[in-house]
């Protein structure tokens, strides 16, 4: 068996030199946008799952900025195609784009970009979550959450936020009662939990 951690840190690599290549940071920073990662590549729990998640903070959200920010992340060499929802409405106040690239070994990236509102009910939200996962996290924990997700197959979407909740707060420790750990989980869009 690969080595969970010599893998997670391969791809934790992978992310860096994506974002470096499509200098996506740059493009949101053109706007004013302050960056901040988040999620698996915030924490070092990257694994098959490749996605890099980022919130964008401003102070007011003008649409027609993430228009000019996704114009030019389009023109961008292997970017296959990018989604847009506006919940501008609602109570996470943002903008949701979901882009996906191609790198160079042909493994395609999805790259989740929420443009939230200065303010707004989950401003710094999860970036607490990610700093409070990396502050009290064992090495421990962190293998097995690394071996949850490389366990879990390819066409199951989980949130990494569940492999965090289950091996932290109940002690799950294999996928097996991971998988009956998550069929006992209330259904929420999005899990407010903070170890």
């Amino acid at each position: 068996m690969e080595d969970i951690f010599a893998l997670a840190q391969q791809n934790q690599q992978a992310a860096k030199d994506v974002l470096q290549s499509i200098k996506i940071m740059e493009l949101w920073q053109s706007i004013g946008a302050e960056v901040n990662l988040i999620g698996s590549l915030k924490t070092g729990l990257l694994m098959k799952h490749l996605d890099i998640d980022m919130h964008l903070y401003t102070p007011t959200i003008h649409i027609e900025d993430d228009f000019k920010v996704m114009t030019r992340l389009a023109c961008t060499p292997n970017i296959q195609s990018i989604m847009y929802n506006n919940l501008l409405d609602t109570e996470e106040a943002c903008l949701e784009w979901h882009a996906f690239y191609k790198d160079q070994n042909n493994r395609v990236w999805q790259l989740d970009m929420m443009h939230i509102a200065k303010n707004s009910k989950y401003d710094g939200y999860f970036e607490k979550v990610a700093d409070r996962i990396m502050s009290i996290i064992t090495p421990e924990q962190k293998k097995t959450i690394l071996q949850l997700k490389y366990d879990t197959p390819d066409n199951e979407p989980i949130g990494g936020i569940e492999y965090y909740k289950a091996v932290i707060e109940s002690g799950i420790d294999n996928y097996a009662d991971f998988q009956q750990w998550r069929k006992a989980q209330p259904a929420e869009a999005i899990i407010e939990w903070m170890p």
